[in-house]
């Protein structure tokens, strides 16, 4: 029987979704930290339960033709870049499979072409948004990112897959904060002042955004800290102070003030500018949120005649670029600021054919039904847990001739197909596209059409 700490030879047959290597050994699976299938190695058990464990490996017997040796495993630890031991090309194969077993296992689907996935010609430094704890680290402070399940900070000065001025400003913060002995926050007594710094940066404006989330108000230094920052990267044009001071895992606290330029930035995206506060909802790859949109575009064949309801719109981005082939999209969000953002990216862009309020979308759909509107493209980006039935149905009896869904998780996608599927739509394609390169993260975009 085994036990904690026996060192076995097993042979990984296959990745979990989460990037992990799975072994089986005397009725065990074992996942196993930056292994590979086809890799023979020599695990240690770390953990058991019923019918699951958990090694680490300990010498490599054989390695796979497909192992990337050059990263670091610090961002395997942190989750930065969890599959980052992989070439990239066989990470956007793994990606498709997902997307296929999901549909098959859970949708009973195997007769709808999944696309290849698209992936990026460079797949590091895309990340255009960082958020990065601050903690003292062998009497230092320091930044960096939590090792997997833990508060232990490990220090990490190059990000990998973020944006390198992004980088760069959070070393040169890090060094003022050492320089002007500013204390970092500790989880455990809750105390010190600075907890994380947060920076955002335009793909296309190169605007960086700041925010320095602290404890309380009142910041030793303030105004010298802010001037060296300023004349060493001039693009930082907003600064924001947070204030977190309850015992959470939450990065933001709910006061912000604006020590430095404005408190939004700017980019574009698909040729429309959009402004971003720091708690916005903007994608962190522009470049490939740009072929995500550009595909439900494609897939959903506009007209200008067309009448599009945008769910879960956000501030905007993808109504508004859908906006400008159709006659109307109407957006609802349950955010108040984001529909408040929504509307003014619509008019700063020019657009007055999108309409947005801040409602739940059964609700908003069951109103905008009683106004005669009639959708012929109903549009969903849900987060992570996917649909509701109650939206489903209410979608369904809009009876829109086409249902354009985005989505960040294969598995509550393929849930949501098969409802869909049962009141009268049929998937007919469904294309991957890799937002998240390095990691076990996958987007896609499936078409639905009223059979």
């Amino acid at each position: 029987m085994l036990q904690k700490n026996d060192i076995v030879e097993v042979e990984i047959a296959d990745l979990s979704h989460d990037g992990a290597g799975v072994a089986k050994v005397d009725g065990f699976v074992f996942f196993v930290e930056n292994a590979l299938p086809g890799e023979t190695i020599r695990m240690r058990v770390l953990k058991l339960k019923k019918t699951i464990g958990f090694g680490k490996v300990e010498e490599y017997l054989t390695k796979s033709a497909y192992r990337n040796e050059d990263v670091d495993a610090a961002y395997l630890r942190t989750g930065i870049a969890d599959f980052g031991h992989l070439v990239y090309s066989e990470q956007l194969k793994f990606k498709r499979k997902q997307v296929v077993d999901n549909l098959y296992k859970t949708a009973g689907i195997a007769n709808v072409e999944v696309a290849e996935t698209i992936g990026m010609e460079n797949p590091l430094a895309y990340r255009n948004k960082a958020q990065v704890p601050v903690r003292r680290v062998n009497g230092q402070l320091e930044t960096g990112f939590f090792r997997k399940n833990s508060h232990d900070l490990m220090p990490i000065e190059d990000f990998y897959i973020q944006d390198k001025e992004i980088d760069r400003l959070i070393l040169f913060v890090r060094d003022l904060l050492r320089r002007f002995d500013i204390k970092p926050y500790d989880e455990v007594e809750q105390t010190g002042l600075i907890r994380n710094l947060v920076v955002r940066r335009g793909h296309y404006s190169g605007q960086i955004m700041l925010v320095l989330v602290t404890t309380r108000p009142k910041v030793f230094r303030m105004e010298q800290m802010i001037e060296k920052i300023v004349a060493e990267f001039p693009a930082v044009t907003s600064i924001i102070q947070n204030i977190n001071d309850k015992n959470t895992n939450a990065i933001f606290g709910s006061e912000f003030s604006t020590l430095y330029g404005s408190d939004k930035i700017e980019d574009t995206m698909l040729g429309n500018t959009y402004a971003i506060s720091a708690q916005s909802f903007y994608q962190v790859n522009t470049l490939m949120a740009e072929k995500l949109y550009q595909t439900a575009i494609d897939f959903s064949e506009l007209t200008a005649e067309d009448v599009v309801i945008d769910a879960y719109s956000g501030i905007g981005t993808i109504g508004l670029s859908f906006a400008k082939s159709v006659k109307a999209v109407y957006g609802v969000e349950v955010l108040e600021q984001a529909v408040a953002d929504a509307k003014k990216n619509a008019e700063r862009n020019g657009i007055t054919n999108a309409h947005f309020v801040a409602d739940t979308a059964e609700n908003a759909m069951a109103e905008w039904s009683k106004q005669g509107i009639k959708p012929s493209v109903i549009l969903v980006d849900p987060p992570r847990k996917g649909l509701t039935e109650s939206f489903i149905k209410a979608c369904v009896a809009m009876q829109p001739a086409k249902i354009t869904y985005v989505s960040c998780n294969p598995a509550t996608m393929a849930r949501d197909i098969k409802l869909y599927e049962e009141l009268g739509y049929q998937l007919e394609k469904v294309q991957p596209v890799d937002l998240f390169p390095m990691t076990h993260h996958v987007e896609c975009v499936a078409l639905l059409v009223k059979a």
